[in-house]
């Protein structure tokens, strides 16, 4: 897979694509958690492979999905968890700073965790709840 994520030295988004298998995602993605907050973007190896990226602070985290439609780029965010609520609202680090997001899209970094996960391993993200295009 390949993929780019915050500095866990610097504490800033690095655009440096790295290639490697889903451990060391998940020891960077470890490493990011102990900080508190951090940014990651995984693709897989196929020329139809979306990008799918997590961004959390604290407890809180966004999952959005990244893909080229006929060469014009489409965004979407995964719905939320329920873990805050709908009018809320929370501010997470993205590639170029902070971004807020109400708690429609919202969901406990475990969930968004799990749902990359799930994504490379299924190459899929059909399967990891309802999709709101942006």
């Amino acid at each position: 897979m390949e993929w780019s994520a915050t500095d866990t030295e610097t504490g800033r988004f690095s655009p440096t694509v790295m290639r490697s298998d889903l451990d060391e995602v998940e020891n960077h993605f470890i490493s990011m958690r102990a900080r508190g907050e951090g940014f990651l973007e995984v693709s897989l190896p196929t020329a139809d492979s979306p990008q799918v990226a997590l961004s959390f602070r604290g407890p809180h985290a966004v999952v959005e999905q990244l893909r080229a439609v006929d060469e014009d780029p489409k965004s979407f965010l995964l719905v939320g968890d329920g873990s805050v609520p709908w009018d809320g609202k929370v501010e997470v680090p993205g590639t170029e700073g902070d971004s807020v997001f109400t708690g429609h899209f919202v969901m406990s970094v475990d969930h968004a965790w799990d749902a990359v996960r799930q994504f490379v391993r299924t190459g899929s993200p059909a399967g990891l709840g309802e999709w709101y295009e942006l």
